[in-house]
């Protein structure tokens, strides 16, 4: 096989394939919302680092969040918006490379720091007069630290693994980035090794993580029912309410892509389920933990208050 093989030196982003009127409608959406989700991420970032109230454990893992959002949305949806206007839809080899690598990295560190914000959130309710002692800042640096290496390693061995097959062609990927999954596709060896290596990662990254925040919110429920106010209740639910949400969105669509088996039409609810992880997760992310939170929006109207005099 190895005397047959061809290098490929570059990939086609078949996108979703839709009319040209469409895709520059779609182009001018698309750009509105990430330009939005930079500026909700940035300022949400920026709060964080300007606003001494905002040095908590908790807004220090969220600064990190903003941060992953804003590189997870840059490294795929400025190729996609380019190629909504354009028939040449090349990406080259290493490129392509270079955004799956990214794509895992980004997603797997995002895995495990909602696991740590859940975590954080159960010491917090649970475990209130050990709080500072528990959640120490070399504690919330390790966390944040192991999460970012973790996810880069293991992002590091998909893309390893995904170097030593042969792409003889096609070079049409049916996907608007270079989803791994649809990349595998277009190799001509066989590919179970990284398949097996991609349902471990995902039980690993995903159904663990996804179990520890599920007995962590257990606990958390269990303490909030305890709780004898009716307003010690809602403010303690309030402060973890807008966590499920993210974690919801964030776990639900990605056990849908690589845990759901295949079928006739999950292609196209892949794509689409992408664009939600890719473009709209990032934006909605700030947005939940603005709207529902008023420390972030208190620290708005102060640095605007600040701003205006």
């Amino acid at each position: 096989m190895g005397g047959n093989r061809s290098w490929v030196s570059e990939f086609v982003l078949l996108g979703f394939q839709l009319s040209a009127e469409t895709e520059v409608l779609l182009f001018w959406v698309f750009s509105l919302i990430y330009t939005f989700s930079l500026l909700a991420n940035g300022m949400i970032f920026a709060l964080i680092c300007l606003d001494q109230r905002l040095h908590t454990p908790m807004y220090f893992f969220l600064s990190h969040l903003a941060i992953i959002d804003m590189s997870f949305a840059s490294n795929s949806v400025p190729r996609m918006l380019a190629n909504l206007l354009t028939q040449k839809r090349a990406i080259s080899f290493v490129q392509c490379t270079l955004q799956t690598f990214l794509y895992l990295a980004f997603a797997h560190t995002e895995c495990l720091i909602l696991v740590a914000m859940s975590y954080d959130r159960y010491v917090a309710i649970c475990h209130p007069l050990q709080y500072t002692v528990i959640m120490s800042w070399k504690v919330c640096t390790v966390l944040a630290t192991t999460s970012w290496s973790f996810g880069f390693v293991l992002s590091l061995v998909h893309v390893l693994l995904l170097l030593r097959l042969p792409f003889c062609g096609p070079q049409e990927v049916n996907h608007f980035f270079c989803e791994i999954l649809s990349v595998l596709k277009l190799a001509c060896a066989d590919t179970w090794l990284n398949e097996a290596v991609i349902f471990a990662a995902t039980v690993l990254v995903l159904v663990g993580p996804l179990c520890l925040v599920v007995v962590s919110y257990t606990s958390i429920l269990w303490a909030i029912l305890k709780i004898q106010s009716g307003e010690g209740r809602r403010k303690a639910f309030s402060t973890c309410s807008s966590h499920l949400c993210v974690v919801g969105f964030f776990f639900g669509i990605a056990m849908v892509i690589y845990m759901v088996p295949e079928s006739p039409h999950k292609k196209e609810q892949e794509k689409v389920l992408s664009l939600f992880y890719n473009l709209f997760n990032p934006l909605l992310n700030p947005l939940i933990y603005s709207l529902r939170n008023a420390q972030v929006k208190d620290a708005l109207y102060r640095v605007l208050q600040v701003r205006s005099r």
